[in-house]
């Protein structure tokens, strides 16, 4: 997939053509999630996704999505950014709605995470979870 958009930006699915270096730099660097992400496991999280979408501008990556699925039953939305040079211009909705809405899992249940893009998800189709069902999580590196 590959499909353009305003202003010379446009979104594609080819894993081939993402930045892992702007994608790392990012994650490890940028993101309130994922500070300190090591290469090694940004490149691992690539190579493992279902789905990873760009979002380029005149050809060079200024924003990423990736997509996390069994492929039958759910799909989690992770590690979405755009770089800050680019808000403001409805990319990131445009990113959400191609990552979720566009591959092949678009029919499955989506869950994310999210501290601060409440509002750009639920106008998509994301809703609070009320308990119950309670969240539950276990984090790398839990041991007893």
């Amino acid at each position: 997939m590959r499909r353009a958009l305003a202003d010379g930006y446009e979104l594609d699915d080819d894993p081939a053509r993402i930045d892992v270096d702007f994608v790392f730099n990012y994650l490890s660097l940028e993101s309130y999630w994922a500070q300190g992400r090591p290469r090694e496991v940004v490149e691992r999280s690539l190579a493992g996704s279902a789905r990873v979408v760009g979002l380029y501008h005149t050809g060079a990556q200024v924003g990423f999505a990736r997509v996390i699925s069994d492929g039958a039953v759910l799909a989690y939305l992770g590690d979405v950014f755009v770089d800050a040079a680019h808000r403001g211009r409805g990319l990131g909705v445009e990113l959400v709605r191609e990552s979720v809405d566009g591959g092949p899992q678009r029919e499955l249940s989506w869950r994310l995470d999210t501290s601060d893009a409440m509002e750009l998800y639920s106008r998509l189709g994301f809703k609070e979870r009320v308990a119950p069902p309670v969240h539950m999580e276990r984090r790398a590196g839990w041991r007893p």
